[in-house]
Formats: C-alpha cells, structure tokens, sequence
C-alpha cells in the first residue's frame, strides 16, 4: 500500500506540473517559494523544489525558480512543508473567542489544522458551532468531532447507567445528523465521566453510525494505567469496538501512565499490529512529554462520585462519611500517579507551579485531605510525571503512530509539542529522520481523518504550507513556564494567506471549518512512511 499510495501521489503531481507547463496563464502566481528544502508530508525524502501557490491552492511543484510572482520568497535553508495538523487538541475556547481566535500557540507550532471535541467533549449540535466558528476569523483550520460524553449528556444526562431504547435512538440521530453535516467522527472520554459510564455495546452502536459515513472513532481509551479494565483490556476495547462497527479506530495521547503499567508499550504494539494484519485501520496519536496532564479530580476521585455530574461530585466530597468510604482509593489512585510529589498543580489555583507533596507540607494536611480542598476549591489541572522514556520512545517510532498535543491549561505541550517532538527525537536522538517527523506530523493524520486535500504539498492541493528553520525549530514553553510561544517557524500560511511572515503574527485569519471528505489513492492501512 505505501508504494502504490506514493505512485499514485507522484503521478498526479508529475500530471499536474505537466498540465501547469501547458496551460501556463499569463498572470502571475502568488507566490513563489523557491530555494527552500521541500519535504512533502508523503514520506518521500526532502528535495530541492519550487512551489507555486495561486488563491488557496498549491498549482505547482518543480524545479523551476523563475516562474512569474507576485511575491518570491527565497527560503534558502529553510525546510518548506506541509502545515502540521494536530488531531487532539482543546483549543474551542480560544477559537470561539475573539481575542484569541487566532489560535496563535499552534501557528508557532507550524500547525495550520486542529481538532476539536476529543475526550468525549464535542458538541453535539455541530451547526451552531459552526456558525460562530465561520463568523469569527479564526487563524487555524479546524476540523469536529462529535463527543459521546456531551451527546450522553444532553441525551440523558450525567446518569450512572445505560441508555434506554429511544435515549439510544436518539443519540444516533443527532450523531448521524452531524455526520451528515460534516464532523470528522466520534470521539470517546471512556476514562472520563459520563463517557466511563457505557458499556462497550452502546459504544459499538454509535461507532456503526460513524463507519457507515467514513468517519473516525477518537477515543481517550478507558484505562491508561490500572484504574479498571487495565491499559491491555482498553486497548483491546478499542480494537474491538472497530472490529464490531467497521470503524476506523485512533487512539489519542497513547501512553503507559504509572509503573504498574510500564513496559506495557511493547504487548500494546503487538496488539495493535495483530489488528493491522487483520484489516483493522487502528491508529494513534502521542504527545513527546513524560507528563499528562488532565484536572484533579479526574487523577484522583472514584468514577461513581461523579454519577449526576460535577455538583453532584462537589457534594459528595463535602460529604465527611462519604469521603472516608472513598479515601482508600484517593490513596491508591495517587499512588498510581506516583504519589503526592509526582503532581504539580498546573491550572487555576493559588498553588499552580506547587506539587500536591509542597501544598500537603505548606498547609499541614495529609495529600488527600489537600487534594480535597483543591477540587472543591476549582479543580485545577495537574501534570503528572509519570511516563517513561522507553515506553514514549518506543511507541513514538511505531509508522502509524502521529503528532498530537493534547493541549490544556498550564501544560507546555500546548504551546510546544511539535518543536519539542522535532527537537528531542529528530535532532537530539536520532529517534525519527525529517521526512518521518513531517509526515507524522502532516499526510498521515490527513490520511486517518480523510481530510484529503491538507497534509502534502502537491499540485491540488490547498496551500497549508509551514516554512522553517532546522536549527531554530525549538520549543521555549516548559513546566514553570508553559505558556511561552516556540520560535522557528519563519512563515506560514493558511489557505494561501501569509498569517506568520518573517516571524511575526500578520492579522490574516484565514482558517477554514473542514469537513470529513471522501479520499482516494492513499493508504487504507494507515501507516506507511
């Protein structure tokens, strides 16, 4: 499959030069990138190429420098690529604002497309979403997903239970309808409530409806350390759901959280190559830090807590009889994170840059009652220190494993995982070559979410396009100071619109709402480099 995919792309852009000499217009191109070291998100190592872009689209690739412009631009030393796509990230707040919808922690990423509406968060009624996304110049493209937790939620609520017959009828309606309308698939929060509360069966149902229009199932997989099923039973949830439905199945920020599960990585890439050889199209995306990040109560708080939703949580915690029936296992699932010092309190709270250990120390309480106070205080997130490098590093080099972020408050994978990933594992250790570094990062996440003309630069397609320096592509976000803009990313441009131009934020938004497309000529396996 990968070298008929890389056939079929080669001969569409030979075509596409051949029909641009052709038919040569008078007027002149856009712009002209020209001198620059173009690696094409197909997997095909860099070469020497011009590349001419017109409106939104790129219409030409080739060796000639001299073409007519509008504007050339000389990006000698510089790398040339697709613009990155991020598949999991949480960037709807900023892109419904309008102070921040120019999305500008990804644009310094190099990433011109995000998803919305992973962990099972998505809204459901994707044309009003829509709407306020298409009136709000928003600098990234963006793609939907459809989140099970918010399509449970607003069909029945944050109930510990299983849907009935008609709540289930109509949550596939309202999931077909924003399938029909465009959304990229579903996503799960199985780990997270109320998404935790289905069973594998209801989630099987809606990813049918999710298959039969081509769509994606994201999933933040019920277990990523020993919380319940294990890391092994919920990657086998997920393999199975697809076996099941005949949806294509990805598995976003895939670790081996905690050392009850280190080591695991090696029999979760048996697993998931078992699947491929079946025929199953699983895939995954993974963030290059050893550090998750996720809220408070989510680390630490049993699941049924949180039956009836956050209030109902609150109380309970407030509830001295029903917190001590539930301290022993506060304890034993901060022992999972690594205990109190491994927790540093990341988002919202008059203890952010503290771990849970220095909060406990400064206010004389033991970790859990700190923990308590903490939640019912806001329940801010927290990083957790608690990935090893063997397991990052081995499933970051699995061919089917992409960029993602994950990006959250107070977490510098927000602002810095693409550089991070370029500079730890390309530059430093050898880990990826370039050409896997950007595809991993562009064609290949296009290719699993069918967005089919983003992720390469050929003829045809739109003019996504991230222009880069090798050796100053690096992150400046880190844990104390997470919100700091990386740097190397020279320009960038959107749909044809320069919205980075010699390093500085332009006020062009030209981010677009993709929708799910139908494509043709690449991988149906998901992972050839």
């Amino acid at each position: 499959m990968k070298n008929f995919r890389i056939i079929m792309l080669t001969i569409a852009a030979l075509g596409a030069q051949l029909l641009f000499a052709c038919t040569r217009q008078p007027e002149p191109l856009d712009v002209l990138i020209v001198n620059g070291v173009l690696v094409d998100g197909t997997g095909q190592d860099a070469q020497a190429l011009s590349l001419g872009i017109r409106g939104e689209e790129i219409v030409y690739i080739g060796p000639d420098t001299s073409l007519p412009a509008k504007r050339v631009l000389d990006a000698a030393s510089l790398v040339v690529s697709p613009g990155f796509i991020d598949p999991h990230t949480h960037a709807s707040k900023e892109l419904l604002s309008p102070q921040t919808s120019a999305n500008s922690p990804y644009l310094f990423q190099g990433v011109t497309t995000v998803l919305i509406g992973n962990d099972g968060g998505g809204d459901p009624v994707t044309d009003t979403l829509r709407q306020q996304l298409s009136t709000n110049n928003i600098g990234t493209n963006v793609g939907l997903l459809i989140g099970h937790g918010a399509l449970r939620r607003a069909v029945m609520g944050s109930e510990d239970r299983a849907p009935t017959a008609d709540e289930m009828a109509e949550m596939k309606s309202v999931l077909s309808n924003a399938m029909e309308s465009g959304s990229l698939g579903l996503s799960t929060g199985l780990f997270y409530a109320p998404g935790s509360f289905a069973k594998t069966d209801e989630v099987v149902e809606l990813a049918r409806i999710v298959a039969e229009h081509g769509g994606v199932h994201d999933s933040h997989i019920r277990d990523e350390s020993d919380y319940s099923i294990g890391l092994i039973g919920a990657i086998d949830e997920i393999i199975d759901i697809s076996r099941q439905s005949g949806v294509t199945g990805h598995i976003s920020h895939i670790k081996a959280l905690g050392p009850a599960v280190w080591g695991q990585s090696l029999e979760v890439v048996n697993l998931i190559e078992a699947a491929r050889l079946e025929g199953l199209p699983i895939s995954a995306n993974q963030y290059p830090w050893l550090a998750s990040g996720t809220h408070l109560a989510n680390a630490l708080v049993p699941r049924e807590m949180m039956d009836g939703g956050k209030q109902a949580m609150l109380l309970r915690l407030q509830d001295q009889t029903v917190l001590e029936g539930i301290r022993p296992q506060m304890a034993a699932n901060l022992e999972r994170r690594g205990g109190a010092d491994a927790l540093l309190i990341s988002g919202d709270s008059k203890w952010r840059g503290k771990t849970l250990g220095e909060v406990s120390r400064i206010t004389g309480k033991n970790p859990i009652d700190s923990a308590v106070a903490i939640i019912l205080d806001g329940d801010p997130s927290v990083a957790s220190f608690m990935m090893q490098e063997e397991d990052v590093e081995r499933l970051m080099s699995q061919p089917w494993v992409v960029t993602g972020s994950d990006g959250s408050e107070g977490h510098p994978r927000k602002y810095a995982t693409f550089p991070e990933k370029y500079q730890k594992y390309v530059v430093q250790k050898s880990l990826l070559s370039l050409r896997e570094f950007v595809r991993r990062s562009s064609g290949l996440t296009a290719e699993i979410f069918n967005l089919c003309d983003r992720g390469h630069l050929l003829p045809g397609y739109r003019a996504d396009i991230a222009i880069w320096s090798r050796s100053d592509f690096e992150p400046m976000a880190d844990y104390d100071n997470p919100e700091r803009l990386a740097r190397g990313v020279r320009y960038l441009l959107v749909n044809g619109k320069f919205v980075i131009d010699d390093g500085n934020l332009t006020d062009n938004r030209n981010g677009q709402i993709l929708s799910r497309q139908t494509c043709s000529g690449t991988s149906a396996s998901h992972g050839s480099q």
